[in-house]
């Protein structure tokens, strides 16, 4: 039987090279700052929107005004950074739309872009609206097929690929390191919505991607409390300087209290990360035996389509999202949705309490998501609970 995987590679080390710790520890401690002042080991929240003038008219302090920086932000940016291994530093946004959309308005009109046809449907109907008049060509394909992915790169005028591995709500594996061949070949950037995984279970960075993403909403904060988005780059270049003078003069940089709750969260977010990732595991491995699910979608299970290359690229687990097809169909899943007691009935995914959702009704008729299919986000409850609690639901809507 397949167990979480263990590190892979010989960059996949889990420790900071600067410090010599691991970044888990790091994370723990928010990077070990000190406020100077207290001497407080948690850093204040500054909430201040200008900031005084040297005498000489410099800003010696590196604060201006709060639209493009803010120091609490920076203090967030500097641990989200710190876990991707980012050597171009991580921009935090308002949102994770904020964030994704950010990439795609730093190219040129003209320019050619890949994403996959699995991937968080906001942004995949925000591609669909915005790249025509924007003067982008689209193609979408399945990226787990590299294959596929060769065979749409356009020479010269591809400029991005965009892959979400797991992919939302199917939860397919793409390969980075070989999409980043791919795009690199052709001369393009190779982007990476990790949102799924997180960097505690994978680092696209260190796989030869050149931008990460992340909605920094889901497991990153944790706590269904903030919404956030997260850019981090591999080198700076004209291209990431693109994107840094589009959050600023948006104004889309995360508010301070934002970037406060979600420091908070990034001190737990190895804890967290391993219980969800176990216990979808667990979960992954009951339901596959029951007999009211015809499928289970994990890349943690040795049948899964994408295990082999999960197990390259990931460490320490799978994540935290699965989803199951329900014997009884549409019906028998919305009706499964609608009987549970302990998980929760509601859109999004990665906090500490578990969500299922019909996804179908929710993406409409163009998403690839099956309508017999159920979505679940997996959180810190007794896994065991878990489980109970949805055959029993799955069972009473079979018989009903």
């Amino acid at each position: 039987m397949s167990q979480p995987n263990a590190p892979q590679g010989p960059t996949d080390t889990g420790i900071d090279r600067a410090s010599g710790f691991t970044r888990r520890s790091l994370a723990a401690q928010a990077m070990g700052r000190i406020e100077p002042e207290t001497r407080a080991v948690v850093m204040p929240l500054h909430v201040s929107t200008t900031f005084i003038r040297d005498p000489d008219n410099g800003y010696s302090s590196g604060y201006c005004y709060a639209r493009p920086d803010n120091a609490t932000v920076r203090e967030a940016e500097a641990v989200l950074a710190m876990l991707e291994g980012a050597q171009a530093g991580a921009l935090l946004f308002g949102s994770g739309m904020a964030a994704a959309t950010a990439v795609f308005g730093a190219l040129e009109p003209g320019d050619h872009v890949i994403a996959g046809t699995v991937m968080y449907w906001a942004l995949k109907r925000w591609l669909r609206a915005e790249a025509p008049r924007r003067g982008l060509a689209l193609t979408f394909v399945d990226t787990d097929d590299t294959d596929a992915l060769r065979a749409a790169i356009q020479p010269g005028r591809t400029k991005l690929l965009w892959i979400e591995t797991p992919g939302n709500p199917l939860w397919t594996v793409t390969d980075i390191a070989a999409a980043a061949e791919i795009a690199h070949a052709a001369g393009a950037r190779l982007a990476v919505d990790s949102t799924a995984a997180s960097p505690v279970h994978t680092r696209p960075l260190e796989l030869g991607a050149d931008i990460v993403m992340h909605s920094g909403t889901k497991i990153l904060n944790g706590h269904s409390d903030v919404v956030a988005g997260v850019l981090a780059g591999a080198t700076v270049d004209p291209f990431w300087e693109r994107i840094r003078d589009i959050r600023a003069g948006s104004g889309g940089i995360l508010g301070p209290f934002e970037a406060y709750l979600l420091m908070r969260s990034l001190r737990t977010l190895h804890l967290r990360a391993a219980a969800q990732s176990a216990a979808a595991l667990k979960l992954a491995r009951g339901l596959s035996a029951h007999p009211h699910v015809t499928r289970v979608l994990y890349p943690g299970l040795p049948d899964d389509p994408g295990h082999a290359v999960a197990l390259r690229q990931m460490r320490d687990g799978f994540g935290f999202m699965l989803s199951i097809r329900v014997a009884a169909g549409e019906a028998g899943a919305i009706a499964t949705a609608a009987r549970v007691r302990l998980w929760k009935r509601a859109t999004s995914l990665g906090g500490v309490e578990s969500l299922i959702e019909h996804r179908a009704s929710v993406e409409g008729p163009d998403s690839p998501c099956p309508p017999d299919l159920l979505r679940l986000s997996t959180g810190i409850e007794d896994p065991d609970d878990l489980f109970g609690d949805l055959d029993r639901a799955l069972c009473d809507a079979h018989e009903a």
